[in-house]
């Protein structure tokens, strides 16, 4: 049975449905997946049903062992690592030393040869300094803008077996950034989704105009996220007449302790208490029943990588209103299989959402557009597929 290592950090925190249905995926193929992580999410960010098992599979690689740290001191590759230079990126190394023994100690007993880092953060610093040590070939996702991921990228990227890269828009970036560094096999891979299980029993019913109109949104509360935006335009949109109801899932993260707290006080000072709802990280499952219950699939992103939430919306048969910002544009083509609006503008969102409401056959047409542009294109089997022909491997049971 081929085996295969695959590296979360914080794993399984709320936003992590993904990288599950890609491990289901992949054993469906006959493949050993081991899961690793650096820690825990927060208890309020653990929110799924498989989180438990999920969490009694994974081995957490991020309690220092002063013994590992003194072990690897000696064979950390240091003229490498100087040459990337600053203070914080070497504190990372120091800090991640003891987690890349561990690695390579747990890969040998279970006789793993690659392991996959869903991360370009710390994660792939450890895949990196384990791989330098005499451990396991390692490959990296890029899933979101470079700078997010912390210092030391070049010596991240520089041994990568091969790395996949969600959008053509972050992958232009990173040539641009250091082509020298890049592995010599990059994959176009988007997220997927289950499109089996998002998917519609019943015909999708667009709002009357009598009816109240239900949103839903899912997202971190975090403010790039925009909900303090879509708040503005609901409370635009009441004034106007229209009778509105908005659910956000998701929390930030802190479980509950730190955005949040500002998306309460604007409820309050919006007056929105009665139509506005949040619902804290849920499980996946009761994400698909609040799509399948909605009118309409709202997300205002400041800024969005390409958006699996997204996915998970028009998969479901639902119209759905994204910002053109990052990678979202190639997701959705805009007045085809969904709507996008400029980001931090309310007007625009509120404009958008009224005009989907209003055209009950437009809602309809562009609900079934995006179901068709999922399944066509962003199958979560697409995943598991990239990682073992990146990895060598061969797959004995391939759905594409």
């Amino acid at each position: 049975m081929t085996k295969l290592g695959y590296f979360v950090p914080q794993f399984p925190g709320q936003t992590h449905i993904f990288f599950w249905r890609e491990i289901q995926e992949l054993e469906k193929r006959g493949v050993d997946v081991a899961l690793f992580s650096t820690r825990k999410p927060a208890q309020g960010l653990i929110a799924h049903a498989w989180s438990d098992e999920a969490m009694a599979r994974t081995e957490y690689l991020g309690t220092p062992n002063p013994l590992d740290l003194l072990a690897a001191l000696p064979r950390m590759p240091w003229r490498e690592l100087l040459a990337e230079g600053g203070r914080d990126f070497l504190k990372d190394c120091i800090l991640s030393a003891p987690a890349a023994r561990a690695l390579i100690r747990s890969c040998r007993r279970q006789g793993i040869e690659h392991v996959h880092v869903h991360s370009c953060g710390r994660a792939a610093l450890v895949a990196k300094l384990a791989h330098h040590m005499g451990g396991p070939s390692y490959s990296i996702t890029l899933h979101g803008p470079l700078e997010d991921y912390g210092p030391g990228q070049r010596v991240k990227w520089r041994d990568a077996k091969f790395a996949t890269i969600i959008t053509e828009k972050l992958i232009a970036e990173m040539r641009a950034e250091m082509p020298e560094d890049m592995p010599e096999t990059i994959f176009l891979q988007p997220m997927g989704v289950d499109t089996e299980r998002l998917s519609r029993k019943v015909a999708y019913a667009p709002p009357s105009p009598t009816e109240t109109l239900r949103i839903f949104s899912c997202g971190r509360l975090n403010l790039v996220k925009g909900h303090q935006d879509h708040m503005a335009a609901v409370r635009q949109m009441l004034d106007a007449g229209q009778d509105i109801q908005l659910e956000i899932a998701g929390e930030d993260d802190d479980g509950g302790h730190g955005y949040r707290q500002v998306l309460e006080a604007r409820i309050a000072e919006l007056g929105l208490e009665n139509n506005v709802r949040l619902l804290g990280a849920i499980d996946a499952d009761a994400v698909r029943d609040k799509l399948l219950a909605a009118h309409m699939f709202v997300l205002a992103s400041w800024a969005e990588p390409l958006g699996v939430v997204y996915m998970e919306a028009m998969s479901c048969g639902l119209p759905t209103i994204g910002t053109a910002a990052g990678g979202v544009p190639e997701l959705i083509s805009d007045g085809v299989d969904g709507i996008l609006v400029p980001p931090q503008d309310p007007q625009a969102l509120a404009q958008a959402i009224t005009a989907i409401a209003a055209d009950p056959a437009r809602a309809t047409k562009i609900a079934a557009a995006g179901r068709e542009t999922i399944v066509k294109g962003y199958g979560a089997s697409r995943g598991a597929e990239t990682l073992l022909r990146g990895a060598g491997y061969s797959s004995g049971n391939s759905n594409d």
